[in-house]
């Protein structure tokens, strides 16, 4: 344990700046995936006919070994965050569409006949009713999917995207278990981390008369919202600070290598002979091929 500890310390930059990579990679995957995984499955509970083979497909992308996925996404999309983000993004769907449909297909049909009796249009019915009542379903899958692209993303570190993976398997292939432990044990927090912010967002969007709970006191719902609040505000931040997603018009060249001393050399080399190049901006990024 002491020798994990003076790893740490000794590495505690590159550690933290692969943490920020991994929660940001993470993040843009959860969003996407919400973004689209939601709206889906709210249209094949509208038009049945398109449930079956939407549900197949995306059966069929979880079924799928994840670095064959990875590897049949670097052909299209090439190496870096691109593709990892993307091959997150598959397999977080299915507990999506599959948990918005089945809450929406929950809800009793006198409610809805109710709100239709009331005057209510079909769409207010959608987010007036039918979303509010299948919130803390749909959430229980959001809360499954983000927690599982934690795990998922390291494999970003085999196509040169960065994160914790890094660590991880360089410490395999190189049999370090403090650069492993380095690794596992912030993926470990981060996934713990996301599980919390979750927990505290299906809090806040499950109507109470469904919470099993006892009601939550004023003072406990002003600190969830203070805590999503700032989460919001870091992660801004992280994105502004690290400048990830900026299109700039610079040349980039990524160099990949493997974690033995003559590669790393080489890597290095390249490294400062492009960066004497002020119009080439270069992004060093190790993978292992």
């Amino acid at each position: 344990m002491t020798g994990f500890i003076n790893y740490f310390i000794q590495n505690i930059s590159t550690i933290l700046g692969l943490f920020v990579e991994h929660v940001q990679l993470t993040v843009l995957a959860i969003i996407i995936s919400i973004v689209v995984g939601i709206p889906l499955g709210i249209l094949i509970t509208y038009f049945k006919p398109s449930k079956k083979p939407v549900m197949a497909i995306a059966n069929l992308i979880q079924a799928i070994p994840s670095m064959a996925l990875l590897g049949f996404m670097i052909p299209l999309l090439g190496i870096g965050t691109k593709p990892a983000i993307v091959m997150v993004i598959l397999y977080s769907l299915l507990p999506i569409i599959k948990n918005t449909v089945a809450g929406l297909d929950s809800i009793n049909e006198e409610t809805l006949e109710a709100a239709k009796g009331i005057g209510l249009t079909r769409l207010q019915v959608l987010y007036k009713v039918q979303i509010p009542l299948a919130a803390p379903v749909i959430m229980a899958g959001v809360r499954i999917s983000a927690v599982s692209s934690v795990g998922l993303m390291t494999l970003a570190a085999f196509i040169g995207a960065g994160g914790l993976g890094y660590l991880v398997y360089a410490g395999i292939r190189t049999t370090n278990t403090d650069q492993i432990l380095a690794g596992a044990i912030p993926a470990c927090i981060l996934a713990l981390l996301i599980d919390y912010i979750f927990s505290i967002l299906e809090r806040l969007v499950t109507p109470k008369s469904f919470q099993l709970a006892k009601p939550r006191s004023v003072f406990k719902g002003i600190v969830d919202k203070t805590i999503i609040v700032l989460t919001c505000l870091g992660l801004a931040g992280s994105f502004v600070y690290t400048n990830m997603g900026n299109s700039n018009s610079s040349k980039k060249i990524k160099i990949g290598s493997m974690d033995f001393s003559e590669q790393e050399t080489l890597n290095y080399m390249l490294k400062y002979l492009i960066e004497g190049n002020s119009d080439v901006m270069l992004k060093l990024n190790k993978h292992s091929r």
